[in-house]
């Protein structure tokens, strides 16, 4: 996948370094030239340029007509959504990411602006440590969908009313499923007929309102 990341931040290192271990083919550009020397200690230099991500020469000299995604991940909103722009309407690049930095702007960022996918930052971090706070002993792995669900992981508590259950006999929240069971060291598929264990850490992903009836479920007040 040929993929353009605008702005060489940390952020837009570090996605180009991923990027490049799954083995897709990168360029990253960025406007400050003493940025640019420590992107080509970190990256390989082919695929560092210098200049604007809104400079539609410098888009064309990375060969965006081709390009299959674009994220705009500069710490400016308003440079972000101009690329965005750009890439979309102008190039007609198939999947556009914009980063937010104020999420203040987030409600600028739409598919109308070029922008299939907004990451809002401060937005996650903070409804992520809110959660982290309010749910106790459940940990949030990973956000999926914008954050409409959530991969999370909880420990078995031994008063929990569905120790010794088999998961055909115990009924989850709606839009809740059950990915894995962790048992000491071993992974576990969870089927029909497993047994969960006091101390198993159970994985789940669920939607994001029924977080914290999953919590209760697992924990000591459940009934």
């Amino acid at each position: 996948m040929k993929v353009i990341i605008v702005g060489g931040g940390q952020v837009g290192c570090y996605l180009a370094s991923l990027l490049i271990e799954r083995g897709h083919e990168i360029k990253i550009i960025e406007t400050k030239e003493a940025r640019i020397e420590v992107l080509n200690r970190s990256l390989p230099e082919s695929i560092v340029v210098l200049g604007s991500g809104t400079d539609p020469k410098i888009l064309e000299s990375v060969d965006i007509q081709h390009t299959d995604v674009l994220a705009a991940v500069t710490g400016s909103d308003e440079t972000n959504l101009v690329i965005a722009t750009l890439a979309r309407l102008e190039y007609g690049v198939t999947r556009v990411i914009g980063r937010v930095n104020n999420p203040k702007n987030a409600w600028l960022f739409t598919p109308v602006m070029g922008v299939d996918a907004a990451l809002n930052q401060a937005d996650l971090m903070a409804r992520l440590v809110a959660e982290e706070m309010s749910m106790g002993d459940m940990m949030t792995l990973l956000k999926l969908h914008g954050g409409k669900y959530s991969l999370v992981e909880r420990m078995v508590n031994p008063a929990s009313s569905i120790v010794g259950k088999t998961l055909r006999d115990i009924e989850f929240p709606d839009e809740c499923v059950l990915v894995a069971v962790i048992r000491n060291s071993d992974l576990l598929i969870p089927r029909g007929d497993t047994v969960l264990m006091a101390s198993d850490k159970a994985v789940a992903i669920t939607a994001s309102q029924q977080l914290q009836k999953l919590d209760d479920m697992f924990g000591a007040s459940s009934v």
